[in-house]
């Protein structure tokens, strides 16, 4: 722990492991002390959410924020995504001094991945034909190319019930041969927005489109 710590920061370090032990390791809690950014992490619980540790950054887009000086409003109850896929739903809020001065920011970020596998096995469960008859197709009429592909890849995804952190090689092989019997391959851009979607190169879904094309 920082010696020079301010004292309303020093005082929350317990709070970033009551946080962490009550919801338990899928929570990971972030004390950060914003007067030096690019080592603010002051505290952290269950940091395998993010792979950080004591000592990091702040998130680059926070960086610039505090240079800007527009770093002052809590952030509440948005979802991100971890470079391997997984989702997280967080909250930032803004710690202050005692003259309404943003000195640090307590960071909660919920990995919901293993909820969402559970939700879309419920989904499945509870899934009947009268929904699929009464089912009415949405974004696609009068959206352009862009959301057209968006709202392609996520509907595939959504209906494989899996978040792409847990998915197989031969999951991501799956997903690619439905979006290309869809022809989502045909919108420009497909191939970089789809590898990005699935956390793989641009080359490897190439690979996916040779595989699942032998046969044809």
């Amino acid at each position: 722990m920082k010696e020079k710590l301010h004292p309303v920061l020093k005082g929350m370090i317990p709070i970033v492991g009551g946080i962490a032990k009550t919801f338990g390791k899928s929570c990971e809690v972030v004390l950060h002390d914003i007067t030096d950014p690019y080592h603010s992490i002051v505290a952290i619980e269950n940091s395998h959410v993010t792979e950080r540790n004591l000592g990091g950054p702040m998130s680059q887009a926070n960086i610039e924020a505090i240079a800007a000086g527009g770093f002052a409003g809590d952030q509440l109850n948005y979802t991100k995504k971890t470079p391997d896929g997984r989702i997280l739903k967080s909250s930032t809020i803004v710690i202050r001094d005692e003259n309404q001065k943003p000195i640090g920011c307590l960071c909660i970020n919920f990995d919901l991945s293993e909820f969402v596998m559970v939700r879309n096995s419920i989904n499945a469960l509870c899934y009947t034909e009268e929904q699929d008859e009464n089912k009415i197709e949405k974004g696609y009429r009068g959206a352009n190319i862009n959301e057209v592909l968006c709202n392609l890849v996520t509907s595939v995804l959504d209906n494989s019930g899996r978040p792409v952190a847990y998915m197989t090689k031969d999951d991501k092989v799956e997903i690619v041969s439905i979006l290309d019997q869809k022809g989502a391959f045909l919108i420009k851009g497909a191939i970089d927005y789809v590898a990005k979607v699935l956390c793989v190169s641009r080359y490897t879904v190439y690979n996916y489109l040779d595989e699942v094309r032998v046969g044809e």
